[in-house]
């Protein structure tokens, strides 16, 4: 099995365990086969106050970080959503930084940063609400929403 069918198996799972999750609770949500809709699906379940699986928060958040990663390639902003992933991406007309820490690097929450990539969360109010942004290439309004 290739890395590519693993990923897509395990969206698959996690999408059929959050739907199960958020229709246990009454809630009948649907969402795109896609890490967009597995974090909508995610979004819905914390906003009815549901104990998302752990797990589903990992796995949506690395994929769509990858997605993140794969749509803009370089090393001038990194950033960072612990414990769970961490990337380095281009953004502007920066350096390409080669060891170490970039000089621009933004960190957020798990749940931040799928309402950013989902658009249910405008970067200003994101980071007028506690995302940590540092460098002159930090500001990423122009990447989120994910399209």
């Amino acid at each position: 099995m290739t890395v590519a069918e693993r990923h897509r198996r395990q969206l698959e799972e996690a999408l059929v365990s959050a739907q199960a999750t958020l229709a246990a609770a009454g809630l009948e949500v649907r969402a795109e086969p896609s890490e967009l809709g597995l974090a909508r699906l995610i979004i819905a379940g914390e906003r009815a106050s549901l104990a998302m699986s752990k797990d589903l928060v990992a796995l949506a958040t690395r994929l769509l970080a990858q997605r993140l990663a794969t749509a803009r390639p370089g090393r001038t902003v990194e950033v960072r959503v612990p414990p769970y992933a961490a990337v380095q991406v281009a953004h502007g007309h920066g350096p390409t930084h080669t060891r170490g820490t970039p000089p621009s690097v933004v960190e957020t929450d798990p749940l931040t940063f799928l309402r950013l990539a989902t658009g249910d969360l405008t970067w200003e109010s994101a980071v007028a609400s506690g995302v940590r942004i540092s460098g002159v290439h930090a500001d990423l309004s122009d990447v989120f929403p994910f399209g």
